[in-house]
């Protein structure tokens, strides 16, 4: 693991000192790390896979494989029937979490994995003008979610002519070139082959806050709020900063275990219970969402924003919120995803 770290860190031309200040520990600790006089936490080797561009999994299994040498110590024969013992307990708690999607959410993602397979097969008819047509009705339908009343017409013409609506606020207007630029922010991450960490979400946040709120735009609340019609209470405003700390580890540790779309419905769902922003935490936590699934091939999930699916949406939500029962919620979103590659393939023919 020393020599993992040390590698990676002269390859992005970091010092020891530098490494430290984005870790925030000292700079005494990275180097008792690199000679492996010390083992790092659990919590600092998710950092230090992040800071370093190491994958997260290889140095997870190099840290697991010291501790574990460790204390196995000179005990060989022991430790090897222990290994034994623990690898049967472990494949056996691995199949009971793999039960844990439901036979009805299982159906979905299969089938949205078979219509992947059948628009990979089409991407050559992929074209900018599809693209932009569908991503100009995300921003609309996203926006009428959180109650902006530009018609799609009305969108198109503030995004792409530039053009003032008469009897709509200044903030409407803003709210759709915001989110226009913030969905061309993350293709620009995709083109850079990315990785999800705070610096990008907060960038998101800033881009769909920018010039309505800029106080506050990419960065958390200080104070609290309550989320309208709904009885779930985010977390006090010091406790985000922790919270997002946990949410970016809960994302290193199961971004290659879970079903793609099963992962961009988490990231979603977890960021909008803990509102970290005073405002603009469902067009953020959407377009994370979004990151994510074209991240893995996949297309734009567009919630609707008409009356029945906004509350569909909405009670998904609270149940997952209050109930700690995110079944529905996951339902909801993979059903989206199944009807926006749906009608991603029937439009491309």
């Amino acid at each position: 693991m020393k020599d993992l770290l040390r590698t990676a860190r002269e390859k992005k031309n970091l010092k020891t000192r530098e490494v430290a200040q984005l870790l925030g520990i000292d700079q005494a600790l990275i180097s008792k790390f690199e000679s492996g006089n010390r083992k790092p936490t659990r919590e600092q080797v998710t950092k230090l896979a992040s800071v370093l561009d190491i994958d997260f999994e290889t140095l997870m299994v190099a840290w697991l494989k010291e501790k574990i040498l460790y204390e196995i110590g000179d005990d060989t024969r022991f430790g090897i029937k222990a290994m034994m013992v623990a690898e049967s307990e472990m494949k056996y708690e691995l199949t009971q979490k793999k039960r844990e999607v439901s036979a009805s959410l299982l159906r979905i993602l299969n089938e949205i994995d078979s219509l992947k397979k059948l628009l990979d097969q089409k991407r050559t008819f992929d074209s900018f003008r599809i693209a932009q047509a569908l991503e100009l009705e995300y921003t609309f339908e996203s926006n009428r979610i959180e109650g902006n009343t530009l018609t799609l017409r009305e969108t198109d013409l503030v995004i792409n002519e530039g053009l003032t609506i008469s009897g709509k606020s200044m903030r409407e207007h803003l709210e759709a070139i915001n989110h226009h630029e913030a969905i061309g922010y993350i293709k620009q991450l995709m083109e850079s082959g990315f990785s999800f960490t705070e610096r990008e979400l907060l960038s998101i946040h800033n881009l769909i806050l920018r010039g309505i709120i800029p106080e506050d735009a990419g960065r958390y609340r200080k104070v609290q709020v309550m989320i309208k019609g709904s009885s779930h209470m985010p977390p006090q405003p010091y406790l985000v900063a922790k919270e997002m700390e946990n949410y970016f580890l809960w994302y290193e540790s199961e971004k290659k275990k879970l079903h793609p779309v099963v992962l961009a419905a988490e990231l979603h769902e977890r960021l909008v219970t803990i509102h970290p922003f005073i405002d603009g935490n469902g067009r953020t936590s959407r377009l994370v969402m979004n990151l994510i699934l074209l991240q893995h091939g996949y297309v734009i999930a567009n919630i609707k924003g008409d009356y029945d699916n906004r509350m569909n949406y909405y009670n998904a939500l609270e149940t997952a919120q209050t109930k700690n029962n995110k079944e529905d919620f996951l339902l909801y979103i993979a059903q989206i995803e199944k009807e926006s590659l749906e009608r991603y393939l029937s439009i491309i023919g």
